[in-house]
């Protein structure tokens, strides 16, 4: 269980959510399969194989959203429609209106939902009680407060909040760049996306490629803001880190692969044993990175 990309939130300061209470009320929105005429569903589900929702090792808890969703394209939809609307104007003799035409659409994606096959996606999150933070496994804000809608729904007292830090990722990452180099045990790597201010909106991606030189300065000289930049910290984790705080394509390097892949007879153990190593490392990794990018900003 090593997450791949971080939305990260900040716990409520006076958060007194309990294991036994937030897995009572999971428990209570389980992930249920589409009905008939229903387009999604969401819902809890196993974090792991223990048929519990909300997996606990001490203070480190992970949970599970699945989201289920019916595949039916509007190209299929409009497709049937304007089919069925083209044989209604013939047999009526005049084309068909604006109102019928609406109403045929709802026929149609009525008739077709029942048939369509469903696509199931699941969203883990790690809730870290002893520092107050709320890691989203999510490649995007969207899903993570898709995540957070119905967390909240199930808990109204983790009412998180993304994380906002002194200085802004794009002034720190462009900082870096001029010096040459990250601090808190952080290392440029080799990827970068510049962006121009202006209304051109104009772009510069590099991949494995060497970020010294007066190329880059040039760019930053010449208005362009740092999108997103590959780091790595302590030789142990990469990531690219983005200009609002999302932390994606994150990699265990092999010092942590090897420690994670020490096979146990037992998969629970080594389920908690992968488990135990990520939120550790990752939790000492994001101090880090807080106290590089200037602290985090006290909440409103």
């Amino acid at each position: 269980m090593l997450f791949k990309n971080i939305v990260p939130y900040r716990l409520p300061a006076n958060c007194a959510v309990q294991a036994e209470d937030l897995e009572i009320k999971l428990s209570r929105d389980p992930l249920q399969a589409c009905g008939g005429l229903q387009m999604e569903s969401r819902g809890w589900t196993h974090p792991h194989e223990d048929e519990t929702y909300l997996f606990q090792l001490q203070q480190q808890w992970l949970l599970c959203l699945g989201v289920e969703q019916k595949l039916l394209p509007s190209s299929i939809i409009r497709q049937h429609t304007e089919d069925r609307a083209a044989h209604i104007a013939l047999r009526q003799g005049h084309p068909v209106g604006r109102k019928q035409l609406r109403d045929l659409k709802e026929q149609v994606t009525g008739e077709l939902l029942p048939r369509a096959l469903a696509r199931r996606r699941l969203t883990h999150a790690w809730i870290d009680r002893a520092h107050g933070w709320l890691m989203v496994d999510a490649a995007a804000d969207t899903r993570a407060e898709q995540f957070m809608e119905v967390l909240r729904r199930a808990e109204d007292d983790l009412s998180a909040t993304r994380v906002e830090t002194q200085r802004t990722p794009a002034a720190c990452m462009a900082a870096w760049l001029a010096q040459g180099s990250a601090p808190n045990g952080f290392s440029i790597d080799q990827d970068l996306e510049l962006r121009a201010a202006d209304h051109s909106r104009a772009t510069v991606r590099y991949s494995r490629h060497s970020l010294e030189g007066e190329e880059i300065r040039g760019h930053l000289a010449g208005g362009k803001t740092v999108v997103r930049m590959g780091l790595t910290w302590n030789d142990k984790i990469s990531f690219v880190l983005t200009e609002h705080l999302q932390i994606k394509r994150v990699v265990f390097l092999d010092i942590l692969r090897r420690e994670s892949d020490a096979e146990l007879e037992d998969p629970h153990a080594q389920f908690a044993v992968d488990f135990a190593l990520m939120s550790g490392e990752l939790a000492r990794m994001f101090a880090d990175l807080m106290t590089a990018l200037g602290g985090e900003k006290a909440p409103a």
